[in-house]
């Protein structure tokens, strides 16, 4: 006797933030919310990485080792007044829009509390709201001048009951962000709590991306879905540093996208999604999470906890 598909339908955006607006991109949010809603009916949707508060790509808030020069600290200023608070009227509006639309969300944002910033995802439910959050634990690079490092106590994988039609699926949903997807002992940490939706917000547009997330498919027998944000010159603020400053263009690329959908075995369902916006959606079977486990579970057959151990310390920070 066959197992009853476990069915549900996701989807991921890949877009810009719009010129570090927020209430534009709030805008954006709404809108392709709805479509992702009423044209896939998707029931749970992915937004890329600091696709609310803006991925400030090419910035340098004028640092060098040794030195933070004033128009820096004015650039940091303008960058962290267009960030959210959690709470907010901005959180309130985000928990509207997936009650009306019915989707379960999760989207990267820039998080502000007191004077620093994180590079944070979002879990807003259509009928409790927001119900979680994952901070990046290490931010890449220079992304350190202006992003402080998560901690432990924001490492949720998060249970949610879907319905479809009748029948109550309950899916556990996960968030990792850009490079952290790099980090094994944080993978191996959300699998060992079971993440079957590993979500992926990104602004990683590299090919070599796709092994990565095709990889973490395979090897945590779930559903990865990366999205990607797709920017153009046009979509960040006249003064923003771009590329080239001497040919700025509007339709110049700084983000190339490669949202993409995966499976539990690894074969892309959709995407990658290349050179514009848009909308890539899945149905998924949950099952398939556990027919990969047939014969990979690195939480479990495969973990050899007599030779390997992993610990977690899940307490805030001090100053969290």
């Amino acid at each position: 006797m066959l197992a009853e598909p476990q069915n549900i339908t996701v989807a991921v955006v890949q877009a810009a933030t719009e010129l570090y607006s927020l209430p534009k991109t709030l805008d954006k949010l709404e809108a392709y919310t709805r479509s992702a809603r009423e044209e896939h009916s998707a029931q749970l949707v992915v937004f890329p990485e600091a696709f609310l508060g803006g991925y400030p790509k090419f910035s340098t808030f004028d640092v060098v080792i040794g030195e933070r020069r004033d128009s820096g600290r004015e650039e940091y200023l303008r960058y962290h007044s267009g960030a959210i608070q959690l709470p907010s009227p901005e959180l309130s509006r985000i928990e509207d829009i997936s009650k009306v639309c019915n989707v379960f969300l999760v989207i990267g944002i820039i998080e502000r509390d007191g004077g620093t910033l994180y590079c944070t995802a979002i879990f807003v439910d259509p009928k409790l709201g927001y119900v979680a959050k994952h901070r990046k634990l290490a931010p890449t690079a220079a992304e350190r001048i202006v992003w402080g490092q998560g901690d432990g106590s924001t490492l949720p994988v998060h249970a949610h009951t879907f319905l479809t039609g009748e029948k109550e699926m309950q899916a556990k949903i996960s968030a990792t962000i850009c490079w952290e997807n790099y980090m094994p002992l944080l993978r191996s940490f959300y699998y060992g709590l079971g993440t079957q939706i590993y979500c992926a917000p990104t602004v990683d547009a590299r090919p070599e991306w796709q092994h990565t997330m095709i990889h973490i498919a395979l090897e945590g027998r779930c559903f990865v879905l990366a999205a990607c944000q797709f920017a153009q010159e046009k979509h960040y603020p006249q003064d923003h540093p771009v590329r080239d400053s001497t040919a700025r263009e509007a339709e110049n690329v700084m983000i190339a996208g490669g949202s993409v959908i995966v499976s539990p075995l690894g074969k892309v369902l959709a995407g990658p999604l290349l050179g514009k916006e848009g909308i890539l959606s899945a149905t998924i079977d949950l099952n398939d999470c556990v027919r990969g486990k047939f014969d990979l579970d690195v939480a479990g057959h495969y973990a050899r906890p007599d030779v390997f151990q992993l610990r977690a310390n899940v307490k805030p920070s001090e100053f969290s």
